[in-house]
């Protein structure tokens, strides 16, 4: 069986962990295969319950799955550790977990670095959860990062961290003027944790190709969505890794030919958290409505939500750079009781029509959407198991992103829950 990428297909928030956990029960490995702590999936269970999940795969609720930490990855391992006692706490099994030993951890100059840094931007700054997620990856590409591995070796964990703290403490004390970081007591502490970290220590790519080999399911799951990836996404203001389907391969350590499906959540309007363009961008009492009906707090960080319009040139942009092949149209039942309902076809800029993707960051902040409008409906649409259940209007709304996006809706989404999905077309 070759494996199965799940992408953000907007700006995150899409709902990727109901989809990864919907999905789960039949996989016998989830991979999470870029980011950090600095995104959040929101999970409920059959049972009711409620799981806010930040760094560990989706796949730890699923009895059996083995759940995995790609060398993508950017492991806090205080955070880690904190996140898997809370699981435990609660009833789940966290003994399946590997994390891959080449995956490069969150130290404390980084978190120093990226609070500072973002004030230091003032009016300019990003927009980041301040837990040292950038800084990581920064170092991780500039060849001066430590790696999980490096835990199981106190000499070459001290080694590292003194030759990158002698550049970090110069520009935190002398640039920021904050305290500098005391090498030996991070060592101290961080030996602490891989007490704890070695037994899930392992060499996951070996592991995935075992599994793929023997025909297991493999789940690739990605954090954030590729409005946010570093390369194609909306520049400056991304993250630090490649959500896209791409950065799944070089994530999890694994080959584009072991891939065959790639599922693109997209939420029935779109939201995002952060700073950076949003074209459609509500300000009125529509976005109030999106904000309140679909409680669009960020997971991670609380943070309100920006909500606007479905946009069908992200859409049409994200089906195209990830391969997507069937598309999980998430929280319909959030657009319920609206007359009217605009979906964004193309961007006027500079008096011009563009019905695709800006070339420019300029274009893209400059860009004023083009809507088309399609009948609202006011049913309540959560009972809905088949499509056939839909109100007329709901029908027609799906049916016309479909067109625009150039993909088929496979999932609509018509409540939180995890059987609260009409199946179209099945994603195994």
């Amino acid at each position: 069986m070759p494996a199965i990428v799940v992408v953000g297909a907007q700006w995150g928030d899409e709902g990727k962990g109901k989809v990864a956990d919907l999905l789960g029960g039949r996989m016998d490995y989830v991979v999470r295969y870029q980011g950090g702590n600095n995104a959040g999936h929101t999970v409920v269970t059959p049972s009711g319950e409620k799981f806010a999940i930040h760094l560990t795969p989706v796949g730890v609720l699923t009895p059996g799955c083995v759940p995995i930490i790609g060398n993508g990855v950017v492991v806090d391992p205080k955070f880690l550790l904190h996140e898997l006692d809370g699981l435990s706490e609660r009833g789940v099994d966290v003994s399946k977990l590997l994390v891959s030993s080449d995956a490069h951890l969150v130290m404390p100059h980084h978190r120093a670095l990226d609070r500072v840094v973002e004030r230091y931007l003032g009016s300019a700054r990003i927009g980041t959860t301040g837990r040292g997620i950038g800084p990581a990856y920064g170092d991780k590409v500039g060849r001066v990062g430590i790696r999980v591995q490096d835990l199981l070796d106190p000499g070459i964990l001290r080694q590292k961290l003194d030759m990158v703290l002698r550049e970090k403490n110069q520009v935190l004390v002398k640039v920021y003027n904050r305290k500098a970081i005391d090498a030996a007591a991070v060592v101290e502490e961080y030996l602490g944790y891989a007490e704890r970290i070695a037994p899930y220590i392992a060499d996951t790519r070996l592991e995935l190709d075992k599994a793929l080999t023997r025909g297991d399911n493999v789940l690739l799951e990605g954090a954030q969505a590729t409005m946010l990836d570093v390369d194609h996404g909306t520049y400056p203001f991304v993250t630090s890794s490649n959500p896209t389907t791409g950065g799944a391969c070089v994530g999890a350590g694994i080959p584009p030919t072991r891939i065959d499906r790639v599922i693109g959540i997209i939420k029935a309007y779109t939201t995002r958290v952060g700073s950076g363009p949003f074209p459609t961008e509500l300000f009125d009492d529509n976005g109030a409505h999106l904000l309140k009906v679909g409680g669009e707090y960020g997971v991670t960080t609380g943070r309100e939500r920006r909500c606007g319009w479905f946009d069908a040139v992200i859409g049409r942009y994200s089906v195209r750079v990830n391969g997507i092949t069937d598309l999980f149209l998430t929280k319909a039942d959030v657009l319920s009781g609206l007359p009217r309902v605009p979906i964004c076809v193309g961007y006027e800029i500079d008096g011009e029509r563009f019905d695709e993707m800006p070339m420019s960051q300029t274009g893209l902040h400059h860009a004023t959407p083009i809507y088309e409008y399609q009948d609202g409906w006011w049913e309540d649409i959560s009972e809905c198991r088949d499509f056939s259940d839909l109100p007329k209007n709901a029908q027609s709304y799906i049916e016309r992103l479909e067109e625009l996006c150039g993909a088929r809706v496979s999932v609509v989404g018509v409540g939180p829950g995890r059987d609260q999905n009409i199946i179209r077309h099945e994603l195994l």
